[in-house]
């Protein structure tokens, strides 16, 4: 009879070591193909900004005589930043300006009313909420570039067109801001923190800005840094509202480089004189993701702990 109990568990325990065996193997190759596929990914990210890396140090020869994905003999990066930010009197640094303007003016006051029409959908009752909120959802499908003309109408019928207000005015509104505000007060601000505030005698606003607003911070971060990113990056736009040279943003201001470089028009092709800004014009987004990703970081931590 022990014999048996014996046989018994030691072919239980092979079943258990082989099971093991194949739940460690099939665990170890899926981590080995997420991997694998998380690499090629970065690589296919990464590729277009190397390539733009490589190009700026290299002159107009170089940028077209050499291996596109490696560095000529010549580097010249430095002469081409001076040439840069000496070419046609200095306007890059102009535009490099506009651009810091509307993406920071527009980040801000878009992030400030997402987070009140947020926290108001969240918290608040009020006649035809639900319907605002159905048609703030449709809003997100729209298309931006479809809303330029008749934007581009009503700005020529209040003269605000070739002027700094016909890029920020738009680009307050957004309603994907709105909505992933609304989302995140309603799960992260509780309304038992309100009511007792409000027992205490403190009012609405008082209220959003002393409980609400500290709650919502890894939310309004992310809506601030997109509405930036997207209005640093907003070409059609500015393209259509303005024509004056000086208040270009860099992405219509290097368009004009580039036709005149095609053109042949404006003295010889400064062909890596224009990657060399564009490799400039990405270096501040750069830097506001670096510096603002800690606030990401503790909204996931703070997610985990509910």
């Amino acid at each position: 009879m022990s014999d048996t109990v014996t046989e018994r568990s030691t072919v239980s325990e092979a079943v258990s070591e082989r099971a093991a065996t194949g739940r460690t193997g099939r665990t170890t190759g899926g981590r080995i193909a997420s991997h694998a596929v998380m690499a090629l990914m970065a690589a296919y990210f990464l590729l277009p900004f190397w390539w733009l890396l490589v190009a700026s140090t290299k002159d107009n020869d170089g940028l077209f005589g050499s291996a596109p994905l490696w560095f000529s003999g010549d580097f010249k990066l430095f002469d081409n930043l001076s040439t840069l930010f000496s070419h046609d009197g200095g306007v890059y640094l102009r535009w490099l300006r506009n651009s810091a303007l509307y993406s920071v003016v527009s980040g801000v006051g878009a992030t400030a009313l997402a987070a009140l029409a947020g926290y108001a959908f969240a918290k608040l009752r009020f006649p035809g909420r639900n319907l605002l909120f159905a048609a703030l959802l449709g809003l997100i499908m729209v298309p931006a570039t479809a809303l330029v003309l008749p934007t581009y109408l009503l700005m020529s019928e209040a003269g605000l067109t070739d002027t700094v207000w016909a890029v920020i005015l738009p680009s307050l509104l957004n309603p994907f801001g709105v909505y992933l505000l609304r989302v995140y007060a309603h799960d992260s601000v509780p309304d038992e923190m309100l009511e007792a505030a409000r027992i205490d005698g403190a009012g609405e606003l008082r209220v959003f800005r002393s409980v609400a607003l500290p709650a919502m911070r890894p939310a309004l971060v992310t809506v601030l840094l997109f509405t930036m990113v997207a209005t640093w990056n907003n070409f059609f736009l500015p393209l259509v509202m303005l024509s004056d040279n000086d208040l270009f943003p860099l992405t219509v201001g290097l368009r004009t480089w580039y036709q005149s470089a095609t053109l042949g028009n404006a003295g010889p092709a400064l062909f890596n004189v224009i990657v060399v800004g564009a490799l400039v014009a990405i270096v501040p987004l750069i830097v506001a993701f670096l510096l603002l990703q800690r606030y990401w970081r503790g909204g996931l931590t703070i997610g985990a702990l509910k």
